[in-house]
């Protein structure tokens, strides 16, 4: 159980801990993480404070009338900036979390180690979405309260949390089979049809399973 206490009324501190926990866990299980998307959006990030304090340093000691010229181009620089950098949150990254690939995996079987996991809560809603993409099969989301391992005081705890992931996605499941609940993950990569078919007497099938083919009702024989 985790020894920082939140307040289990707020969706941002319940998704920003489990987004914690979530990276830690992966790492954990020798995840490398693919920081790519994060210097990106870091670089864009201090581009635009590095004009913003030159922009106002320049006019503080040159004054506004020497600087007006460069102070109208800052302007439009940080503009476009700011606006790359809304683009890339929610048009680039949209959410992720953590991507990375399992370490000390040969480069031929590489894709079946790579993982993307994005996530995001609705508003009144105390539930956790996860988006996972892998590069050998479509993205898929699962979702879980945040009561699955969150306390009713707001700790967090780790255990069920870790089976969820574990038991929900086959990449982290393979990498700790210690907390893959193989039931449900059995259930998830092979599910039952929700309707069993079943054979009939006369060579056709039956959804409901039960035998299509009529008996004939016996007529007694009256003795004269």
């Amino acid at each position: 159980m985790a020894d920082t206490k939140i307040s289990p009324h707020s969706l941002a501190e319940l998704k920003n801990t489990t987004d914690d926990a979530l990276g830690n866990y992966l790492r954990g299980l020798k995840f490398e993480q693919d920081n790519t998307k994060l210097d990106v959006r870091l670089a864009i990030g201090y581009a635009s404070v590095i004009i913003a304090a030159a922009t106002f340093a320049a006019d503080y000691k040159l004054g506004w009338e020497a600087t007006k010229t460069w102070t109208a181009v800052a302007v439009v620089a940080y503009a476009l900036l700011n606006g790359a950098f809304t683009y890339w949150m929610w048009a680039v990254e949209k959410g992720c979390v953590f991507a990375g690939v399992r370490e000390g995996k040969k480069a031929l079987y590489l894709h079946d180690f790579q993982i993307s996991v994005a996530s995001k809560t609705k508003k009144h809603d105390p539930t956790y979405y996860l988006t996972i993409s892998s590069a050998n099969s479509e993205s898929r989301q699962i979702t879980a309260p945040f009561t699955t391992w969150f306390t009713a005081d707001g700790y967090f705890v780790a255990k069920p949390f870790q089976q969820w992931l574990a038991s929900s996605v086959e990449a982290i499941g393979n990498a700790d089979s210690k907390n893959a609940l193989r039931d449900q993950r059995d259930e998830i990569a092979s599910p039952s049809p929700e309707v069993e078919l079943t054979p009939q007497g006369n060579g056709t099938v039956d959804a409901s399973g039960t035998d299509g083919k009529s008996k004939g009702s016996k007529r007694s024989k009256r003795k004269g």
